[in-house]
């Protein structure tokens, strides 16, 4: 038994001593996992055999419809090449920015291409501040109206795009669903825990945006010279107070400035002069054939818009063009059939078979989809009828209402 016991040590404990030195080595790998890869594919295939098919939508039929084929047909203000917004609610911001760079491009000749999201920036900044200010009660949204862009601009100045454009490398489009997704539940627990405190809110708001969209320049070099975003706006020498918005909504009294009430009009502006409707297709009409452009909101859900078609008509199914009136069109708002859905910017027009067609550039994803991307074309009717409100130069309306401006 002593012999069979030392046998089993030996046994135990020489592989021990006999095990030579490792040198193992670390390599990078792609992480792989066949059967998990096979067991997804196998649910999402199975879950797409049980989900219900999608509901059609009853879109008018275009193939009817005689209306510009081409861009080309246009005439057109000088205006920048449609870039996308992303996976994001900034259609507000890229139209007006747009217009703006259309403006100072009309007013002394320079190109230029601004930044959208150093605008989109200072303003979750000042959606934070006001939602603290009203204890939670201001919307707090990826939305908001073109005039909120100078207004921005007065307080922040504006950047060249190459100096911000909101983007992290190797990013192709915006992506704010997850950044807006945390800023928007930060906010609510601050609410939950009634904590507040303003710095520190906006502290962590920006912290968001920092993160996910890089932090804004507080100086940027443009024609040599190294300035703060204020006095690069200086330097477009585009006077923001020349610029005015133009609604007609029969709720309110016209010919006096009123406050939009849509959502997305979150401070409450009332810088908006409310016109009836005959009017404010005249400032419009008036506005693109004298070579200006305008930016322009309003509804974007009809079944006589559609992005493969890029064309916004009113059919006559839904009502008969001698039918589209103020009442019309306050009778959708009041319903709410009419709502703010999209910013856009109106860079052009043509005439048709006897009819003016407006050329559209639009940032959204559904202009994306057409022989023309990145363009509508709007038929008068639509933007007669739900099209809410439009930003121009005060000299566009002088045009129509000569004492425009003295009041």
């Amino acid at each position: 038994m002593k012999w069979l016991s030392l046998a089993v040590c030996l046994f135990l404990v020489l592989p021990a001593f006999a095990q030579p030195d490792r040198k193992d080595r670390g390599v990078f790998v792609e992480p792989k996992n066949e059967f998990y890869d096979t067991l997804k594919a196998g649910a999402e295939q199975f879950r797409k055999r049980n989900d219900a098919p999608k509901k059609k939508e009853f879109r008018l039929d275009f193939r009817g419809v005689a209306g510009p084929a081409s861009t080309s047909e246009f005439t057109a203000a000088w205006h920048n090449p449609p870039v996308s917004q992303g996976l994001s609610g900034m259609c507000w911001c890229f139209s007006t920015t747009s217009f703006f760079e259309s403006e100072v491009k009309r007013l002394t000749g320079r190109e230029v291409r601004l930044s959208e999201l150093h605008t989109v920036y200072w303003e979750y900044v000042e959606k934070a501040r006001e939602y603290v200010r009203t204890r939670g009660e201001s919307v707090f949204g990826q939305g908001s109206e073109g005039n909120a862009v100078p207004r921005i601009w007065k307080k922040y100045g504006v950047v060249p795009v190459e100096a911000y454009d909101g983007m992290l490398q190797g990013q192709r489009f915006h992506d704010h669903d997850g950044m807006f997704a945390m800023m928007e539940s930060h906010l609510k627990s601050v609410k939950a825990a009634n904590a507040w405190d303003e710095a520190a809110v906006v502290g962590v708001v920006t912290s968001i945006m920092n993160s996910a969209m890089g932090e804004p320049p507080a100086k940027v070099t443009a024609g040599g010279k190294s300035m703060t975003p204020k006095e690069y706006l200086a330097s477009l020498k585009l006077n923001l107070d020349d610029y005015v918005d133009v609604m007609s909504l029969m709720e309110k009294p016209y010919n006096q400035f009123a406050e939009l009430p849509v959502t997305d009009n979150w401070w409450h502006s009332a810088e908006y002069y409310n016109v009836p409707l005959d009017t404010f297709t005249a400032i419009i009409r008036a506005a693109v054939r004298s070579g200006k452009t305008l930016a322009i909101g309003g509804d974007v859900s009809e079944p006589g818009y559609e992005g493969h078609a890029g064309m916004a008509i009113v059919p006559a199914f839904d009502i008969p063009p001698a039918a589209i009136d103020e009442n019309a069109r306050q009778f959708r708002f009041s319903n709410a059939t009419t709502t703010d859905d999209h910013g856009v910017h109106m860079v052009g027009w043509t005439e048709k078979n006897g009819v003016d067609w407006y050329l559209i550039k639009d940032s959204a994803a559904g202009s994306r989809n057409n022989s023309h991307p990145g363009y509508y074309f709007y038929h008068p009717d639509y933007v007669k009828l739900k099209m809410l409100s439009f930003m121009v130069h005060k000299d566009a309306v002088k045009e129509v209402l000569p004492g425009f401006g003295n009041k």
